[in-house]
């Protein structure tokens, strides 16, 4: 049993315990190219979530981590086959309930560990800011921590070089063999404002891709993986550590 884990641990445990701070793993479930299963985000935040509250717990942080939410935003891959799709506003009514929760039992920080690129929380932190201003919420995008091109040949956009490697240190079980992995090769936009990235639009993602992948996978490995998962808890599992010890009032420099 990890005391931290809220699905592993107990009652007898759970009412003895102070818990200062909630980790909310949040995924999705959708194609992955064909060598990596539907359920990538989701093996991802959970692995995540629990190595840094591991991490944090070691240094007496009252961490706890709730279920992994395995449905993220998959609105622009409706026509690819059992790709789960939860609408944003969704989302915000799940969050909702959540924090409504954490805070009847002073839990007052949520952290969500987000797997999913399709997944912004950054207007319903705001929103929720509203209701509930006595919680604090962040949200973070876990690969985007350091810099991916120091540990990956071609990091990929989606099932290419680090999610696979990532993967295959985590779940190798569950991957195919590297060479029934299709191209990945993306599609762009035509038009130059969408195509530089000053323009945002959702991505139709049976136009951008044929094998749902975008990245080349070819040159993944357990190791890079594995050294890139080991910056990005210890890099987490120290804000976990800092926010925990933190008051809500003493969030800002003088």
């Amino acid at each position: 049993m990890r005391p931290y884990i809220l699905a592993e641990t107990n009652w007898k445990h759970i009412k003895d315990t102070d818990y200062k701070l909630a980790l909310l793993p949040w995924g999705a479930t959708e194609a992955h190219n064909y060598h990596l299963p539907y359920a990538t985000d989701n093996y991802e935040a959970e692995y995540i979530a629990a190595e840094t509250a591991k991490l944090a717990w070691e240094s007496n942080a009252k961490v706890i981590v709730l279920p992994c939410i395995p449905f993220g935003v998959n609105t622009g891959q409706l026509d690819v086959k059992l790709c789960m799709n939860m609408n944003p506003s969704t989302q915000y009514a799940i969050l909702k309930d959540i924090v409504d929760v954490l805070l009847r039992h002073n839990i007052q920080k949520l952290v969500i560990i987000n797997s999913h690129g399709g997944n912004n929380f950054k207007n319903m932190i705001r929103e929720m800011s509203i209701d509930f201003p006595e919680m604090f919420m962040c949200s973070i995008d876990w690969w985007r921590i350091g810099d991916a091109r120091q540990y990956f040949d071609e990091p990929g956009d989606h099932a290419g070089e680090l999610e696979t490697s990532v993967m295959m240190y985590i779940q190798p079980n569950l991957l195919l063999p590297l060479e029934e992995a299709g191209e990945a090769i993306g599609r762009r936009f035509r038009i130059k404002g969408l195509k530089d990235g000053w323009v945002t639009s959702q991505r139709k993602w049976t136009k951008v891709t044929s094998d749902t992948g975008v990245g080349n996978p070819a040159q993944s490995t357990p190791e890079k993986g594995k050294q890139f998962l080991q910056m990005i808890t210890h890099e987490i599992s120290e804000f976990l550590i800092e926010l925990e010890r933190t008051g809500l009032e003493d969030l800002y420099e003088e």
